[in-house]
């Protein structure tokens, strides 16, 4: 069976499509600015308006509340969104680890975000996700922000993430580089259309 299924699935520009990520497995996903990847991902994660089916684990999106949905589909995007004064009181788990993994001290979770660079939130907001524990991972352009340090940590967090927690992972990147150290398999929109690269 497989982690993540989108069945006739479409969103905004993008022609019904079917897809089926494996328990592990990282796809990759480019395309041309606007050609309709992060509305995919945000379709995905039931925050904007699609037809068609999505499943997790053979349990479908429609059956489910959008809460009970994105706990197990956790969408991170380019630019994350925080609400409260201090890092730490976005986090629901002892998240040390994963600070560390990506090269934060465990104090970065008594920063104040309003301070923090984007690099600094971006990873923080990936360990935010993480704690969820989210079946599937659906990541927007999350190195765009980075050095190259701060990149191959993330990189390596979400592998190891895939390993051991069975996550099948959609990752959008304009970085060809970058797509063939992550990525199973590559897919690219043009014209509204998701083909597969060879």
């Amino acid at each position: 069976m497989s982690r993540l299924e989108l069945m006739q699935f479409s969103s905004r520009g993008l022609t019904p499509t079917n897809l089926h990520i494996r328990d592990g497995e990282c796809v990759a996903l480019s395309g041309p600015s606007g050609s309709g990847k992060t509305l995919l991902l945000r379709a995905i994660a039931d925050l904007d308006p699609h037809e068609g089916e999505a499943r997790v684990d053979g349990e479908a999106q429609s059956a489910m509340s959008g809460p009970e949905w994105r706990r197990r589909v956790g969408f991170l995007p380019a630019e994350s969104q925080w609400w409260y004064e201090r890092a730490g009181d976005h986090f629901d788990c002892d998240a040390r680890h994963l600070l560390s993994a990506l090269g934060l001290p465990g104090e970065a979770l008594n920063w104040e975000v309003h301070r923090l660079s984007s690099g600094e939130r971006q990873r923080l907001a990936l360990a935010r996700l993480l704690c969820g524990r989210p079946r599937v991972l659906l990541l927007d352009e999350v190195t765009a922000n980075l050095d190259p340090e701060s990149s191959e940590s993330l990189e390596q967090l979400i592998l190891d993430y895939r390993r051991s927690e069975g996550a099948a992972v959609l990752w959008v990147s304009h970085d060809r580089m970058q797509r063939a150290r992550v990525a199973d398999r590559s897919f690219l929109i043009t014209d509204g259309r998701l083909e597969e690269e060879r």
